[in-house]
């Protein structure tokens, strides 16, 4: 058992999935998951361990933010030795090949948080996806007739800027998408060994102003949730 999540020693299984939604992960387990049990509930951060095809698989929420999905990944990685940790979240588009709903596979992450500059000591650090994972997630996407987009996408972290138009300088540069985790998950692999990748669901628009609701957000993408639970299950 760790600070932040009260799993017993193997309640967690090898491969998780982690939504930053806490009742994503609950609506994930209730409707992919044979016998899906429930091993922590603190702070209201739910995580769960169940069977799909056969194989197990944890799904954990990690709330929003670097600071946030930080504490997670690395008492999962340390404490309960995961071994592959697959992102499953929702981003803004701020490239118009990137439409609302589309299914977005993160290559790499910029970020403008100041984690890695800690880390670091000002050097910059590339976190990337890892190609085992991302090749799988990109052929089990296309087997079902999806077609995915893969490029960078940028972790922010601030939602509510200083400077609306603060976005277009990271679209010129080809950046598909922002969100708030995926540099985190990504520098954390690699510092201890582990496999991960980000699947993300375009929910909003910055190029056209559309947006989902919460709802929607929380059960709808079952896309992303169905590409990831087959990835995880391949990859075991």
């Amino acid at each position: 058992m760790s600070i932040h999540i009260a799993a017993g020693n193997g309640e967690i299984a090898d491969t998780i999935l982690l939504p930053g939604d806490p009742l994503r992960a609950k609506f994930i387990a209730e409707n992919f998951l044979d016998a899906p049990c429930q091993y922590t509930a603190v702070r209201n951060m739910l995580g769960y361990t169940g069977m799909y095809k056969g194989k197990r698989v944890s799904i954990q929420g990690t709330g929003m933010g670097i600071p946030s999905i930080s504490i997670y990944l690395n008492e999962l990685f340390r404490d309960y030795n995961v071994r592959r940790a697959i992102r499953i979240g929702t981003a803004g588009a701020i490239r118009p090949e990137a439409k609302l709903r589309d299914l977005v596979i993160a290559l790499s992450a910029s970020t403008d948080s100041g984690a890695n500059a800690i880390r670091f000591g000002g050097r910059n650090f590339a976190p990337t996806a890892t190609w085992r994972l991302l090749k799988t997630a990109w052929d089990t996407a296309l087997k079902a007739g999806w077609q995915p987009l893969v490029g960078p996408i940028v972790s922010s972290d601030m939602f509510y800027t200083e400077d609306p138009e603060e976005w277009k300088l990271w679209a010129k540069w080809g950046v598909l998408a922002v969100e708030m985790e995926t540099a985190e998950l990504y520098t954390l692999a690699a510092k201890y060994g582990r496999e991960a990748l980000a699947l993300l669901t375009i929910s909003d628009s910055m190029v056209t102003g559309e947006t989902t609701s919460a709802e929607e957000r929380q059960t709808t993408f079952t896309r992303m949730m169905e590409v990831a639970l087959d990835t995880a299950v391949s990859t075991t």
